[in-house]
């Protein structure tokens, strides 16, 4: 699979059960649906993520991107119990693009969350 942000290489990885994929470049994963759901509930499973709250930031402003299953446009979304997290959903296959260190977010919800989503700005 080609990474739908950077265009580099993905690799499979494996958590349990559960392959994601998660690029070599931006260490952005891609989850088929449902995944990240699933595996949310997993202790020890943000080892899949890779943290880097500089590549993170660089490609969590690119919203634009095409799905890299079924090359459908993605949607921007936001995460419901913590809006400073963005990701990006196909509309078609309901897989999930995730940037580096958004699902170890994703997964720690907390009271910095609540300052986070306080403080981050309106998107657009």
């Amino acid at each position: 699979m080609i990474c739908p942000k950077c265009k580099g290489n993905t690799e499979k990885v494996k958590y349990e059960d559960v392959e994601v994929d998660r690029c070599l470049g931006c260490k952005g994963i891609w989850f088929d649906m449902l995944e990240a759901e699933d595996l949310k509930k997993i202790k020890g499973v943000e080892a899949i993520d890779i943290p880097d709250s500089k590549i993170r930031k660089k490609y969590n402003k690119m919203g634009d991107i095409n799905c890299p299953k079924c090359a459908t446009k993605m949607i921007r979304m936001v995460d419901v119990d913590q809006s400073h997290i963005w990701f990006e959903k196909c509309p078609i296959c309901y897989g999930v693009w995730l940037d580096a260190g958004e699902f170890t977010d994703y997964r720690e919800e907390d009271k910095l969350d609540k300052i986070k989503d306080f403080l981050t700005r309106e998107r657009k």
